[in-house]
């Protein structure tokens, strides 16, 4: 068991880490206070290959594995949380789509996805299936070569402001097994825009509700076969978490850094912070979480390239614990910081602003207890400890 990055990692992270400084660092506040969405710089992301990491060769993607795609994705979320959390969105639309549409859609789509020339943004909450997923209402009624889409998505980021919607609709049976999953087209004439949120953080990119009023969509854009959504969306949601977890590790390591810095140059009681040992104490504390989290998050999303049985519980527990960790990291980073941490000359207040998000979205951090719980409880738990 080898725990050191090839010379391939080192030199996506060293990539990744360089345009995470020129390009998203310098203007995050900027894009934060001004909730600026910035699609000029996600386009940019697309020419280094950023939009389409794991997404196949044939369509434009770079064909990464999942491991590869979160040691740049941690790069990155140092950088901006929000945006890097939107192009991990956008790297999973892609995705599915590449891996689940016939080939015409494929081509209509995943080549300017991948290169970042158009955006994506992933349906699948709904005003009353936030948890429960499976009772989702959004219906998807079959009429000759087209399905007619009615429903409504919530908490959707990107929504607006993107080309393709990878939409959960109900096309059979009551329940999972009901499900299926569209590639439409978001400038199509019966989709209907909410206001744009005003959210705590990820305030980069926006999020709105969607509202489909008899919306006609060709047969052709279908993923897999009537039914299928569900499962689609569920292998989606495995990749999505270690995604979210990694950009949780990015930004807490990102505080970690800061905190480190401003404890040398900050000066109490004629000596600096680095000299007391109740903060060493707090940084040895934060630096060794943080390490186990980014490692858990790494051993799932090795679990999720290898198909492993266990892989959704492996990326449930990385989700939990990675996203946990990484809040309390950066609320310990600020208050390093002291009153400094809270005010917005500084991005303390922002790392934890963004961080606070990912425990709940790709599935709270409660139902992912009850996935990693069912499985503890089987009688071959054995198997995974």
């Amino acid at each position: 068991m080898d725990f050191e990055l090839n010379e391939d990692q080192i030199a996506f992270a060293d990539m990744a880490r360089a345009f995470a400084q020129n390009e998203f660092e310098p203007h995050a506040a900027e894009w934060d206070q001004e909730q600026t969405f910035p699609v000029d710089v996600l386009r940019a992301a697309g020419e280094m290959g950023f939009c389409g990491l794991y997404s196949p060769e044939d369509v434009g993607g770079l064909g990464l594995s999942r491991l590869d795609a979160s040691i740049i994705f941690e790069q990155l979320a140092m950088g901006c949380t929000s945006t890097t959390a939107f192009i991990t969105i956008h790297n999973m639309d892609t995705w599915m789509i590449a891996d689940f549409g016939n080939e015409d859609t494929r081509q209509q789509w995943c080549p300017e996805l991948t290169a970042g020339q158009k955006l994506a943004s992933y349906c699948l909450t709904e005003p009353n299936a936030g948890s429960d997923a499976a009772s989702l209402k959004t219906t998807a009624r079959r009429e000759g070569d087209n399905y007619i889409l009615n429903g409504s998505k919530i908490f959707i980021s990107g929504a607006g402001s993107t080309d393709v919607l990878v939409v959960m609709a109900r096309t059979g049976e009551d329940g999972p097994k009901g499900i299926s999953a569209f590639a439409v087209d978001a400038k199509s004439e019966g989709i209907v825009y909410g206001r744009k949120e005003d959210k705590m953080g990820w305030n980069s990119q926006p999020t709105r509700m969607i509202t489909f009023e008899d919306l006609v969509v060709p047969a052709s854009a279908l993923l897999g076969n009537e039914g299928d959504g569900f499962k689609i969306a569920m292998k989606g949601l495995d990749g999505g978490r270690i995604n979210i977890a990694t950009c949780s590790i990015g930004t807490a390591q990102a505080a970690l850094n800061r905190a480190r810095d401003y404890m040398h140059e900050r000066k109490q009681f004629g000596k600096e912070l680095a000299n007391f040992q109740a903060l060493q104490f707090k940084l040895a504390d934060m630096a060794t979480e943080l390490v186990a989290a980014r490692q858990m998050v790494r051993l799932a999303a090795s679990k999720l390239d290898a198909g492993h049985a266990d892989k959704t519980a492996y990326c449930a527990m990385a989700k939990r614990f990675a996203t946990d960790v990484g809040f309390n990291v950066a609320d310990e980073a600020l208050q390093i910081f002291g009153g400094n941490g809270y005010i917005k000359e500084y991005p303390m207040e922002r790392y934890v602003r963004d961080n606070r998000v990912h425990r709940i979205l790709e599935g709270t951090n409660e139902i992912m207890r009850v996935i990693v719980a069912r499985r503890v409880l089987m009688e071959d738990a054995a198997d995974l400890l």
